[in-house]
């Protein structure tokens, strides 16, 4: 059984459901931290809590509940986030895949629609602040579930379907930097484009879970790929449906990253791409947005400095991090082999040094180096392409690196060592921002 028999993806169908779900996994989170305006907002309220409030050096009121939001938020998302990926690539062979997908993305649901919803109810700041917190501890222990579980299932199909959801999920950040210029530009209330927010990204989810719910239709497809990977295995196992409510045939997450040798080539072990993708996003998130969000437009132009970081540092950043993860669906170098592979990972540790000499303000030890704006442009056209270019490459090479009746786990640690990624640069973003 050879792919040049395999059914045909008609319409792409399979495709377009998995860039979908890809969609759904990170826009609802994307639309949430673009709403954090609103959210210090409501906290910025007196309130009757003598700890709540706070008098600042100028007289002014200054509340403690906003101060402290980004990093209590960062906590909330990053903690949960990194457990329930780890969790995943243990029990996602005890649980159901389709009770794993379906349930986080309508538990996902259900948050958002009750956080449009809180939008228009009056609650006071701390037990608003406690409520949102809640709320992201929960979106992302459930998205974390759904991440893991999407690329798991994508990796036991041909690499060029995890294309698809990285795709996606770039795509979820241009629509949430969109979003903020377009409220910038027509003078929205915080209230009202908080509201948009929401309800789109329950509209998403939505149409996510209807489009995963279309995908046993697929199954002729998907069922192919999956018996032809088993036949060309050296261990013969059940043939195991893909979407249906039977648990994954039992893996050992360790034992994955013995496999180095395949045939008479030296196979690149699945451990060296696990960590290219952690240090490609310990990178990006240490300095973006920390870092590169606190540039300033040396250009005398008020219209342009308000539009400045919108659309220079998050519009730019989104627009060709897609671009990189939509382009491995026409081209993967380098190979899933290639010792250049890592060498570019690494090789985008410069960045970090490049946007601290950048005209960050306020800085107090580096000086500036890249006066003009063009300058901190160009950085940031190389520094978001290689990420998502890389990163995609990473994810779809993964899963292809052991036995095929191991990808769905092994694609469950991937996602895993992308979200200690995400934990690592969060953590080390406030070291670089204190460096400058």
């Amino acid at each position: 059984m050879t792919a040049s028999r395999a059914p045909r993806d008609n319409y792409n169908a399979v495709w377009i459901i998995f860039f979908i779900l890809g969609l759904g996994t990170l826009l609802p989170w994307n639309f949430f931290m673009t709403a954090t305006m609103y959210f210090t907002s409501r906290l910025n309220e007196k309130s009757s809590n003598s700890t709540a409030n706070l008098t600042a050096e100028g007289g002014e009121s200054h509340n403690v509940l906003q101060s402290k939001f980004n990093n209590v938020m960062t906590l909330c998302a990053m903690v949960p986030l990194l457990v329930f990926t780890c969790l995943n690539s243990f029990i996602h062979q005890r649980i159901p895949q389709k009770l794993r997908i379906s349930g986080s993305l309508m538990v996902i649901f259900v948050v958002f629609l009750l956080t449009a919803v809180f939008v228009k109810v009056d609650i006071e700041p701390v037990p608003f602040f406690t409520l949102t917190m809640i709320k992201i501890v929960c979106i992302n222990s459930f998205g974390a579930v759904l991440q893991g579980s999407l690329f798991g299932l994508a990796g036991i199909l041909p690499a060029s379907y995890t294309t698809p959801i990285m795709s996606g999920q770039g795509l979820a950040g241009i629509f949430a930097a969109f979003s903020m210029i377009c409220a910038l530009a027509t003078g929205s209330e915080l209230q009202d484009s908080a509201f948009g927010y929401f309800i789109t990204a329950c509209v998403v989810i939505l149409l996510a879970i209807v489009s995963y719910l279309v995908l046993p239709r697929m199954l002729t497809l998907i069922d192919f790929y999956f018996v032809s990977f088993l036949e060309s295995a050296a261990e013969k196992l059940p043939v195991v449906n893909l979407v249906d409510d039977e648990p994954s045939p039992g893996v050992s997450v360790f034992n994955i990253f013995k496999q180095v040798k395949h045939r008479r080539c030296v196979r690149t072990p699945i451990w060296v791409t696990a960590l290219s993708v952690c240090f490609i996003f310990t990178v990006t998130i240490g300095i973006f947005p920390a870092v590169t969000v606190e540039v300033k437009s040396t250009v005398e132009n008020k219209e342009w400095d308000t539009y400045f970081i919108p659309v220079a540092c998050f519009l730019l950043f989104n627009l060709m991090d897609w671009a990189g993860r939509s382009l491995t669906a026409l081209c993967m170098w380098p190979g899933q082999n290639s010792r250049w592979l890592p060498a570019l990972v690494c090789l985008r540790v410069v960045f970090i040094p490049l946007f601290m000499l950048c005209n960050v303000e306020p800085r107090h030890y580096l000086p500036v180096l890249f006066h003009h704006d063009a300058w901190y442009i160009i950085f940031m056209i190389f520094f978001s392409f290689s990420n998502g270019y890389l990163a995609s490459l990473c994810m779809c090479f993964g899963p292809k690196k052991v036995k095929q009746h191991e990808a769905e786990t092994a694609g469950a640690v991937m996602a895993f060592f992308l979200s200690l990624g995400l934990a690592l640069g969060a953590a080390l973003s406030f070291a670089f921002r204190a460096m400058v």
